[in-house]
């Protein structure tokens, strides 16, 4: 027998959910079960791949952190974003489920914690071996840090390992550090070769990050603009605009990577100005999705001049009223980029 669990790609939530419910499903479902993973990515207007689904006699399959699926071998169905149901019919078909083996709570900073209070309170399982995972992932992806100091300056073994799930395009690796994530500390899988050996570059690439967005940003009206789609950049923790700007109230961004342009907005949690807009629907209007306080839109690579349109539409769109023109600012000294 085989479960298949597809799990938000290249995202410490998604990574972490497949871990807990990964764990939960050897320990009180089916022992003898052989678990696979497969990484889904968001595509504009589309959900799961059918093709990715297993199809095989007595196989399951659990979709963790991403979009609904209406086909009939997903089994289990976990997930917390506004956009979860790509159509109405999509919604539909799940609250005509009558399983009681798929979730929905878009009220939750992250898929793990979600899926970690489901599993207690429904099928009477926990795993104290699993909480400072589960405590991290809700961290991470509900932007529950302290400061943007904690976010980027990266001290913590937990948001080490988010650079690599973030920038690793290696499936073997993600998939190594799902295995290890259900049975070892956060600072013991820092601490192992495959990832160690992959932190210096990615640290080194952080700060260079840095460097390209403090000097290619456009700040106006409480509102970071800037496009790293010419700098070799296919991803960047982000929360380093709020770290170099930290009076933004909203970050709107794009980057190209072989597979998609990607447009990303965020509302910066330490803002002193109140979020006055919801990001998911404004980022559903244009074929993406996310969480009120931050979201993305998917196009194809070869898009990149409407990407950048888009994006500087929707950066105008957040723009706060007020007289005056259009300034450029620099960021206000002090937030130096660590070494």
């Amino acid at each position: 027998m085989r479960l298949r669990i597809l799990y938000h790609d290249n995202c410490f939530d998604g990574l972490a959910s497949a871990a807990v419910f990964a764990r939960y499903y050897a320990e009180a479902v089916r022992p003898e079960s052989e678990i696979e993973y497969v990484g889904v990515t968001h595509k504009p207007r589309i959900g799961v791949d059918p093709a990715a689904i297993l199809r095989e006699e007595g196989g399951e399959n659990a979709i963790v952190d991403f979009k609904y699926s209406p086909e009939p071998e997903v089994t289990w169905w976990f997930d917390h974003h506004l956009s979860a149901f790509l159509t109405p019919e999509d919604e539909a078909h799940f609250l005509a489920d009558t399983t009681g083996r798929k979730f929905y709570d878009p009220e939750s900073k992250s898929c793990t914690l979600f899926i970690a209070n489901v599993l207690r309170d429904r099928f009477g399982y926990h795993c104290g071996a699993l909480d400072e995972l589960v405590e991290w992932a809700n961290v991470i992806d509900g932007a529950l840090y302290a400061d943007a100091r904690t976010a980027v300056e990266l001290e913590q073994p937990a948001l080490k390992l988010m650079q690599v799930v973030e920038m690793s395009r290696d499936p073997e690796l993600i998939q190594q550090l799902i295995r290890d994530m259900q049975s070892m500390p956060l600072a013991g899988i820092v601490e192992r070769p495959y990832i160690a050996t992959q932190l210096a570059p990615l640290l080194e690439r952080h700060h260079r990050s840095i460097e390209v967005i403090r000097e290619h940003s456009e700040y106006s009206r409480n509102v970071l603009y800037f496009d790293v789609a010419g700098f070799d950049i296919e991803g960047y923790n982000k929360f380093i605009p709020y770290y170099l700007y930290p009076d933004c109230r909203y970050n709107v961004s794009v980057l190209v990577t072989p597979s998609r342009a990607k447009i990303s907005v965020g509302f910066n949690p330490w803002s002193p100005l109140i979020r006055e807009h919801n990001i998911a629907k404004i980022c559903e209007r244009h074929g993406g999705g996310g969480h009120p306080v931050v979201g993305a839109i998917s196009l194809p690579p070869d898009d990149l001049d409407e990407a950048r349109r888009v994006a500087r539409a929707i950066a105008s769109e957040l723009r706060a009223p007020g007289p005056g023109a259009t300034s450029m600012l620099a960021p206000p000294p002090g937030f130096n980029v660590p070494e």
